[in-house]
């Protein structure tokens, strides 16, 4: 009896998961509306445009994969902020397989391999050898670039174009878009009418001109929501990472485990790293990956370590980024207006509920905010440069209270520990 429960997930309501999805579509529509009238106040045309939502999506495919890989690892309970290294590994291996075996398939094969040798490496360290999680996380992303460096010495250094830095030309993968979008949306959109123009934008921006490897990291979304939540093998892998002494009783293999989860959140990490080697650039090139992995760890802490979450907190930064890179500083301006509105609402909100301290907080800092934008009209270089770190700051600071990590997340497990 014991058993099958370790092997039948426990069913779930369908009224929970309905109100999940209706809370998501009504946060997703709430925004996308916040967006257009912000456009409409600010005249900025950016905000929704399919070139900010196309680069939004190519902007959160490196931190989502990121991401996704640390919701695996944590899940079985191993802290993973190696993951920086670990996407420095899939660019790498991306371009050495791409270049020297001719082919964008096998630099993608390869990236992910690569990626994975970089879980694994952290699997051994953490999980047979017991090392603290953060260190073995720390000399990961020390090592990662070392070795980069050394193997592009070794292999790039006499090919046209290489060096000790970065990897000749790679190939390109092509570019598929969804017949019939490009040319009517774009006409649509155009016209910067109210809401139709606005969702031209988003579809066409969505649809086009997309690679293999982003189409790959969105279905990997939903295969993982799948597989962790609704098989036997995400329950036990799950059970490790709440309470590994407990699944040890009733016959998980835990080491096993965490082994799988380990290595899967490298080759997650090795999918980001292709995508920037191959996608977003067209070679390898030393510093490339630039603080994904971590941004990556911050979107999964805002998803609460659960895919949906995880998916929406990448969009989030990804949009962040790609505001400030198409829409400049008068843009990333716009936004305050946005931020101060957002902030004096959850003010309003936690006065109702009671919540006096964080009400006068919220509304300090909305009037701030506010002041900001009527008595400016632009931001200084740096902050809008910087406007996605501070996003990630920003986001972490008001999401902190409503997560619940796995509770055996980032502990020792000894087989037999609780004998």
């Amino acid at each position: 009896m014991i058993d099958q429960e370790v092997r039948t997930p426990a069913p779930r309501t369908g009224g929970v998961r309905a109100f999940r999805g209706r809370r998501a579509l009504t946060i997703g529509l709430g925004a996308f509306a916040a967006l257009i009238l912000l456009r409409l106040i600010t005249g900025e045309s950016d905000i929704t445009s399919s070139g900010t939502m196309s680069a939004m999506l190519g902007l959160a495919v490196p931190i989502g994969m990121a991401a996704m890989g640390g919701l695996w690892s944590e899940r079985s309970g191993v802290v993973n902020i190696g993951l920086e290294g670990m996407m420095v590994f899939g660019t790498w291996g991306a371009a050495f397989g791409a270049y020297f075996g001719h082919s964008p398939w096998l630099g993608l094969l390869a990236g992910i391999i690569a990626g994975a040798l970089g879980g694994l490496l952290h699997a051994v360290a953490t999980v047979s050898f017991g090392v603290d999680h953060i260190v073995s996380g720390v000399a990961i992303n020390i090592l990662a670039p070392g070795v980069a460096r050394y193997l592009s010495d070794l292999f790039f250094t006499h090919e046209s174009g290489g060096g000790a830095t970065q990897s000749p030309q790679l190939p390109h993968f092509p570019t598929w878009s969804v017949p019939g979008v490009g040319g009517p949306l774009g006409d649509l959109e155009k016209h910067h009418w109210i809401l139709i123009s606005d969702l031209a934008g988003l579809i066409r921006g969505l649809l086009t001109n997309l690679s293999p490897v982003t189409l790959t990291a969105a279905a990997l979304i939903p295969i993982s929501f799948y597989l962790l939540w609704r098989t036997a093998f995400g329950l036990r892998l799950r059970s490790c990472g709440e309470n590994p002494l407990a699944a040890e009783s009733l016959g998980v293999k835990v080491y096993t485990m965490k082994y799988a989860a380990v290595v899967i959140s490298g080759a997650f990490a090795g999918v980001g790293g292709t995508f920037l080697a191959m996608v977003a650039s067209s070679n390898y090139q030393e510093g490339q990956v630039n603080g994904r992995g971590f941004i990556g760890l911050a979107a999964m802490i805002f998803g609460n370590w659960r895919p949906g979450g995880v998916a929406a907190g990448a969009g989030l930064f990804g949009y962040a980024d790609a505001l400030q890179l198409r829409g400049g500083a008068s843009a990333v301006h716009a936004m305050l207006l946005l931020l101060g509105a957002g902030l004096l609402a959850l003010a309003v909100w936690h006065a109702y509920r009671r919540r006096m301290v964080t009400a006068v907080v919220s509304a300090v800092v909305a009037v701030g905010l506010l002041a900001w934008f009527f008595l400016t009209d632009e931001l200084p270089k740096e902050i809008v440069t910087y406007s996605p770190h501070i996003t990630t700051l920003l986001v972490l600071a008001f999401a902190a209270q409503r997560l619940r990590m796995p509770a055996a997340d980032g502990l020792t497990y000894r087989r037999g520990g609780g004998h």
